[in-house]
């Protein structure tokens, strides 16, 4: 980055290459400003190869060859001018190579140590292998999602890697940032995806012990079992979502649908089973974008279920710039959003950076 933007601008953050959700953490905060420097491994990794032209973006890389005296030496040198520190390898590999918290905090004791991991830092499984899919079905998650009479889905990695990795780390290294800059003292932040999801799900925990829910799955509020809450087929082919959770909406779906159906029965669950046939037998009658047009400026909480070019063409998001093109790639734009000091994309760039280059932008 050739100049300060963004709300975190001045920031320092030495990200160490990952896969999962330390590249992403570390791309939001770049987007907002902070100036991180990504160390690489020589050669570049799977996701250099494949996603990084979008999860790289906003950040200079270095490689270095961690068990290179030389090298890690250079590492420390940034980790000692650097607010914090973003690492997301197994428990004990920061350690074989000379850079665990410890020694890092001895050499810049105003250190934010971020350590993101699915299990955590301590705990049984702490040392073993494991991917979202894993995290989430240990914490409850999993098991409440998809329908009853076939084993849970495989959603996209947006709960365990994402929510509750990445977001968990971004607040936790500011949390510690901010802590550092009142008390000069630096901290370990053990960022894990199991602790975070379980923090996601604190409504539905909150439903429970109010009698709001139950284990049984698609047959609650919010995971499917409401006719009103879910998302049904078109003649094309296509789906529409529906999210008519209070009546006003759900009285509109009626009346765009010009169903048989009386809306104040809408919470009669005995009358779930025929709402949601008749709903379905609507919905499948008409092409996907027929049902778009006839909702379309009406509050009834239905919308289409876009593909994610389809997304990119919507008026919505291409009037907020939800997603831009960058060097023909289609990628998020920069959130959220802050009137004095919006955040901004600057292309992924590989190669080229040196380690002098840096020592000097840093202080050196």
């Amino acid at each position: 980055m050739t100049d300060a933007h963004g709300p975190l601008a001045g920031m320092k953050i030495v990200e160490f290459d990952a896969i999962g959700p330390a590249p992403l953490a570390a791309m939001i905060l770049a987007d907002l400003g902070a100036d991180v420097v990504r160390i690489a491994r020589a050669g570049g990794g799977f996701w250099e190869n494949t996603g990084g032209v979008v999860l790289d973006r906003n950040r200079p890389h270095l490689n270095l060859d961690l068990k290179s005296p030389e090298d890690r030496e250079r590492a420390l040198d940034l980790i000692g001018r650097a607010d914090a520190l973003i690492e997301g390898l197994r428990p004990g590999v920061m350690e074989r190579l000379g850079l665990g918290p410890d020694l890092c905090l001895q050499r810049n004791p105003r250190l934010a140590y971020v350590r993101m991991t699915g299990w955590g830092q301590t705990g049984p499984l702490a040392p073993r292998a494991g991917h979202d899919l894993n995290y989430i079905a240990l914490t409850g998650v999993l098991h409440a999602m998809g329908s009853p009479d076939a084993p849970p889905p495989v959603p996209l990695n947006l709960v365990g890697d994402y929510g509750g990795g990445a977001m968990f780390a971004v607040v936790g290294l500011l949390s510690a940032v901010t802590s550092a800059r009142t008390t000069g003292l630096g901290q370990v932040v053990d960022v894990a995806m199991t602790d975070g999801t379980a923090v996601l799900s604190s409504l539905f925990h909150a439903l429970s012990a109010g009698g709001l829910w139950t284990s049984a799955r698609g047959s609650n509020l919010l995971d499917g079992g409401a006719p009103f809450y879910r998302c049904y087929g078109c003649s094309d082919g296509g789906f529409v979502a529906v999210g008519a959770l209070e009546p006003p909406f759900f009285a509109a779906v009626v009346t765009g649908l010009d169903l048989d159906f009386d809306p104040s029965s809408q919470y009669d669950q005995s009358r779930w089973p025929e709402l949601a046939g008749k709903l379905a037998t609507a919905f499948a009658a008409r092409p996907r974008d027929h049902w778009t047009t006839v909702f379309e400026g009406i509050d009834a909480c239905v919308t289409p279920v876009l593909s994610f070019a389809e997304a990119a063409a919507h008026p919505h998001n291409q009037a907020r710039e939800t997603l831009a093109t960058v060097d023909g790639v289609i990628q998020p734009g920069p959130a959220p959003r802050l009137s004095a000091t919006p955040g901004r994309i600057d292309p992924a760039r590989r190669g080229g950076t040196t380690f002098e280059t840096l020592r000097q932008r840093w202080g050196g």
